[in-house]
């Protein structure tokens, strides 16, 4: 439990304040999951595939077994419940059966006296495989002919939207621009590996510290796979080192879960770099094919576009991003008609699902890149062909869902031109080998501009709530009202139990905020994903604050004899019409305690003609990016990023600023070097000496203006934040990039032969 006293001058909603945990962190004084330590604990290690395609014929663990030191090996035979697992649909196996459908796929798992022994005995295990031809590439595993990869075949999903008359869709004298777009496998690259501690329990259960975004849906899925009922099996969340959507599925909880119960002791498991990268889901890759038409004014007719995802070996939450794609296949903007197919195809390639505006960035570099075709062939600029087409609350997405308020893509657009463009000379953010390599000569700049959205928490009728459960003492010492907050929502890093703590502050006169320890002993909070957690969790805790000042009221006047709106809570205590009261005297022996579901608005799924209201809500941003490009070297240097986006209210500015800049860091990391390296079905740069990412060096400076135009359904007018600055930056990236060269920029990340030579003439 976490507790603050000292209390800043303004610790209400809407402060800037630095997170609870951000001393700790940086004076390393913070406990992640992979410091998690117990007295006489095992240390499990797991074997995994080297294959991607693979019938399994045999598995011998008897050779680990005569390993000193090594308590037990496990395989799929072991496996005491259900023995496959997943977010949306439970198709992946705990451990390996008959075959093996990707590269790291967990095939045994060894419990040793120490971590050096528990990877020996991995070692030792001998499995007869016999490789078979890997498909990877998702068109392939999309044919009828295609050998099928699960029982069910190698579509997950498909998503076909069929907006607006077919009369609408004419060629006529429309515009007409057509492009073909690619995403690569981008990774989460959190820097805390996956890591956890099970233990068993005297009930015959299991207790699990693991570091994660869903403890409810650990539970419900370990549970399953333990064979187990869920009152037996309790998580908590250990410290988590980063997530942005990796920490969603499992990784070592049945696991660990497994060699606890199997040993009875304690185990730990705790994944190296490499095995990080194999260990969790990644960005999906995509495949855009689009066609817009737009007529003489610069007004947008119709859209077709087909979306290829590649799921890779298992579902995980690719059914959701499938949906996304769909929905936000066109952008922000007005579109009397639209045909939109979203297909997700299994692979043998990694599995794919959540990652930082998962589907939205996709489409959203497709789109924005037809935009830009639109304008040139229209003789328009990229912000005015933007500004004629932007959708507002009025207007409908593809699905039929209307925007809704706000639908601020105009004004954030408007708002974002009027801001300066940067006074840095051309070049002088080369730097090193490449301002020395670099010939003035083939220096060229660009500005490219964005505007993306994505919805808000889950959709097409997920039971979506935050659970929340307040407790209100007199401190014994001082009088004091003290706060306790209990929930099960994940901090990730986000920030979230700053947030909880201001709302706390701002509803009750609190002069002490404790955090429960965040587990499974109180009701589900969801996913920490989807910018959902300060809209549902938040709201959870205002509204049983809200009940628990009720409560706190209602004793008062009656302990008073007065009516309840006569009836003050202060900082020191209870006033009253004929007298102050302590909250020692109101509360008593008897602590107040209140327990509340917090629900935003109901959602549906699509139907068949992939129209719904599918979404709550959407969030959006605008981007516009300057780059400097050595057309020679093919290198690419970000000189600034603008920014304008809406954020509802503030909560906490400082963190809004954190995120902001945050997401435009992974932007960038998409848009000019992040990429896993899939050959044959193996990963190649499974490390980080080989998975570039952005450093302080590559990040830009990042000019932010936010607005806060409140949202109507959401508490205090909050909306979710931390998605759409990756949706949209990567987008204006590649943008600024062809204007810089001209080049047809049509895949990212961008490399330098997409830049050198013919490419220029793309």
């Amino acid at each position: 439990m976490t507790t603050t006293k000292t209390r800043p001058v303004d610790d209400k909603v809407g402060a800037a304040r630095p997170h609870r945990e951000g001393i700790p962190k940086v004076a390393g004084e913070f406990e992640f999951a992979s410091d998690l330590h117990r007295d006489g604990a095992l240390f499990g290690a797991t074997l995994r595939s080297p294959h991607a395609s693979a019938r399994i014929r045999s598995i011998d663990v008897t050779p680990a077994l005569r390993i000193p030191g090594v308590r037990c090996a496990l395989t799929h035979e072991d496996v005491p419940g259900r023995p496959t697992y997943g977010l949306e649909v439970p198709d992946q196996p705990v451990l390996a059966a008959d075959r093996v459908r990707f590269h790291g796929e967990p095939v045994a798992i060894v419990a040793a006296e120490t971590a050096a022994v528990a990877r020996r005995g991995i070692a030792a295990i001998e499995v007869d495989y016999e490789p078979l031809v890997a498909i990877t590439d998702p068109e392939d595993a999309i044919r009828p002919d295609a050998p099928a990869l699960h029982p069910e075949g190698n579509v997950l999903r498909r998503i076909e939207v069929r907006h607006g008359l077919d009369a609408l869709l004419a060629r006529d004298d429309h515009v007409i621009v057509e492009g073909t777009y690619e995403v690569g496998m981008q990774d989460q690259a959190f820097l805390g590996p996956e890591a956890g501690l099970a233990e068993p329990t005297p009930d015959g259960g299991v207790r699990l510290e693991v570091a994660t975004q869903w403890l409810h849906a650990d539970r419900s899925q370990t549970a399953a796979s333990l064979g187990l009922p869920e009152d037996k099996v309790h998580l908590a969340l250990a410290g988590v080192g980063g997530a942005f959507g990796g920490r969603e599925d499992l990784s070592v909880q049945v696991h660990a879960a497994m060699l606890a119960l199997r040993t009875g002791r304690p185990v730990k498991m705790t994944y190296g770099r490499e095995e990080s990268f194999l260990g969790h889901v990644h960005r999906h890759p995509a495949r855009l094919e689009y066609v817009h038409a737009a007529d003489r004014d610069g007004l947008l007719r119709w859209v077709r576009a087909r979306i290829v995802l590649d799921g890779g070996a298992y579902a995980s939450s690719s059914r959701a991003v499938c949906l996304n794609a769909a929905s936000t296949a066109v952008g922000p903007y007005r579109c009397p008609a639209a045909r939109v197919e979203a297909i997700l195809a299994y692979t043998n390639n990694p599995p794919c699902g959540a990652m930082r505006g998962f589907g939205a960035v996709q489409t959203c570099f497709a789109y924005e890149a037809q935009m830009d075709k639109l304008a040139a062939a229209l003789d328009l600029s990229p912000i005015e062909m933007r500004l004629r087409n932007a959708a507002d609350e009025q207007d409908e997405l593809p699905t039929g869902q209307p925007f809704g308020a706000p639908a601020p893509a105009a004004h954030l657009l408007t708002l974002l031109s009027q801001h300066p463009q940067p006074d840095l000379p051309i070049g002088s953010t080369f730097s090193g080998e490449a301002a020395a390599a670099s010939e003035p000569a083939d220096l060229r700049r660009g500005v490219g501009w964005a505007v993306g959205f994505k919805n808000v928490g889950f959709s097409a009728g997920f039971n979506e709530y935050s659970t929340a459960r307040v407790r209100l003492h007199a401190d014994d010492v001082d009088g004091g009202l003290v706060v306790t907050i209990h929930t099960a929502a994940c901090e990730v890093g986000q920030g979230l139990v700053t947030v909880q703590e201001q709302i706390a502050r701002t509803e009750l006169p609190a002069s002490a905020v404790h955090l429960h320890t965040v587990d499974t002993d109180v009701g589900n909070a969801g996913s920490s994903s989807a910018s959902r957690q300060t809209w549902l969790t938040g709201g959870a805790v205002r509204d049983a604050c809200l009940a628990a000042r009720r409560e706190l009221v209602r004793r008062a006047a009656e302990l008073a004899t007065c009516a309840e709106d006569e009836v003050s809570l202060e900082l020191d205590g209870v006033r009253t019409p004929t007298s102050e009261i302590p909250f020692t005297e109101v509360i008593g022996a008897d602590p107040i305690e209140t327990t509340v579901e917090f629900r935003p608005p109901r959602t549906e799924p699509l139907d068949e003609a992939g129209q719904g209201n599918a979404h709550f809500a959407f969030a959006f941003a605008a981007h516009r990016a300057t780059v400097d490009v050595d057309v020679g070297l093919g290198i690419v240097r970000v000189v600034e990023i603008a920014t304008t986006q809406d954020v509802g209210r503030a909560i906490n500015p400082l963190a809004v600023e954190g995120q902001i800049a945050g997401g435009i860091a992974q932007g960038i990391g998409l848009a000019l070097m992040e990429e896993l390296v899939i050959q044959d079905g193996q990963l190649l740069n499974g490390s980080f000496t080989d998975y570039l990412l952005p450093t302080a060096l590559d990040v830009p400076r990042i000019r932010m203006e936010v607005l806060e135009l409140g949202h109507p359904e959401a508490p205090y007018g909050l909306n979710g934040v931390g998605e759409p600055p990756t949706i949209a930056s990567t987008a204006a990236i590649a943008a600024a990039v062809r204007d810089a060269t001209g080049a047809g920029v049509t895949r990212v990340p961008i490399r330098p032969e997409h830049l050198v030579g013919d490419a220029q003439r793309a």
